[in-house]
C-alpha cells in the first residue's frame, strides 16, 4: 500500500429527497386531475362512442342493436327535407342573431353603461327575463299569440285597432318564425347586454376622456375605442350566440314543436322527435352525431381564425 487514501464521490440515491418530492407532485396532480377525466369519459367521451356505435344500426331502443344498416342513417339525414329545413332555420336564427340581437345589445349596453339616467332600472328589467326558465317564458308567450282574441294578449290589441285583422301568429308559416326569434331575443338579450356591460367595466375611463379632450364625439369614441376593447367580449358573445342557436331546442318545442309543416324545426326538436317520439334511437343516435360534427367543426374553426393566439398556444 502507498499510503494513498482514495476517495470515491456519492452516487445518488434512487429516493433522493428531490425525487421523491417530484414524484409527489406528479402523484398530487394526477389524483386531483382523475376524478375530471372520469367524469368527462362516463359522461362525455363513452355516450358520444355509443351514439356512433348505435347509429350505424336500426335500433329502436328496446333490446340489443342486431340490425345492421351501416350508414344508411347518415344517408337518410343529409336527404331528409325536414332535417335541412332544420339546418336552414339554425342558419337563419344564427344570421338574425349576430346581425340584429348582438348589435341591439351591444348599443344598449353602450347607453345603459355610461349616460342613460335611471340606468340601474334598466339593467334589471332587460335582464330579468334571463333568469326566467325557458319552459315557463314559453308558456307566457304562448298565450301572447295565441290566435283567440279573448285569449290571446296581442290579437286582442290587434282587434281595437280598426281594419287589422287578428294573426294565426303561431299557426302561419310565414309569422312563426319571426315570433320564435322575437321570443329568443327576448330572453337572451339580457345576457349578451350584461356580458358586454361587464366588458364596459374594463375601459378605462381616462382613455374616453383623453379622446374627448382630443375631440372625438361619441360615435367616433364608441366605434374607434369601445367597440375595438370590446373585441373579445363580442367574439365570445357571438361564439355563445352560434352554438346556442344551434342547440336551440325547449323554447321552440314549447311553443310550436317545431311546426306547422316543420317551419320552426329547429336540430334539436328534430333529434328529439325521432330519438324520443318515434323511437328510432339508431337514427336518433346520427342525427346526434352530425350535430356534434357540425358545432365541432365551428368551433376548431372559430378558434382557429378567430383567437388563433389561444388555439395555438402563441404569444
Amino acid at each position: 500500500m502507498n499510503g494513498a487514501v482514495t476517495r470515491e464521490s456519492p452516487s445518488p440515491k434512487a429516493g433522493s429527497p428531490l425525487l421523491s418530492q417530484k414524484a409527489q407532485n406528479n402523484l398530487a396532480i394526477v389524483l386531483f386531475l382523475l376524478p375530471a377525466f372520469l367524469f368527462f369519459f362516463v359522461f362525455q367521451v363513452y355516450p358520444i362512442l355509443e351514439s356512433a356505435y348505435y347509429s350505424l344500426f336500426n335500433w329502436t331502443g328496446l333490446g340489443p342493436a342486431t340490425k345492421f344498416i351501416g350508414l344508411n342513417n347518415y344517408q337518410q339525414i343529409l336527404t331528409d327535407d325536414v332535417f335541412l329545413k332544420a339546418l336552414k332555420n339554425a342558419l337563419l336564427l344564427i344570421v338574425l342573431s349576430l346581425a340584429l340581437q348582438l348589435p341591439a345589445a351591444l348599443a344598449l349596453a353602450i347607453m345603459v353603461g355610461r349616460d342613460l339616467p335611471g340606468r340601474a332600472v334598466y339593467r334589471t328589467i332587460f335582464f330579468m327575463p334571463y333568469v326566467i326558465s325557458e319552459v315557463i317564458t314559453g308558456i307566457i308567450w304562448l298565450n301572447l299569440f295565441n290566435a283567440d282574441p279573448s285569449k290571446g294578449f296581442i290579437n286582442a290589441v290587434l282587434t281595437l285597432i280598426p281594419g287589422v285583422q287578428p294573426q294565426e301568429w303561431l299557426g302561419d308559416m310565414d309569422l312563426v318564425f319571426p315570433c320564435l326569434f322575437v321570443v329568443l331575443t327576448w330572453k337572451w338579450f339580457g345576457l349578451y347586454m350584461l356580458l358586454f356591460l361587464a366588458g364596459l367595466q374594463g375601459i378605462p375611463v381616462e382613455v374616453e376622456e383623453a379622446a374627448r379632450i382630443d375631440g372625438a364625439n361619441s360615435w367616433q369614441l364608441v366605434w374607434n375605442i369601445t367597440i375595438p376593447m370590446l373585441r373579445n367580449t363580442i367574439q365570445t358573445a357571438a361564439y355563445l350566440s352560434v352554438l346556442g342557436s344551434l342547440q336551440q331546442f325547449i323554447l321552440v318545442w314549447v311553443m310550436t314543436q317545431g311546426g306547422p309543416s316543420s317551419a320552426s324545426e329547429m336540430l334539436a326538436t328534430y333529434l328529439y322527435r325521432f330519438s324520443f317520439k318515434r323511437f328510432w334511437l339508431g337514427y336518433g343516435s346520427a342525427v346526434a352525431l352530425v350535430m356534434l360534427v357540425i358545432a365541432l367543426t365551428f368551433s376548431v374553426t372559430y378558434n382557429y381564425f378567430v383567437r388563433p393566439q389561444e388555439y395555438l398556444g402563441k404569444d
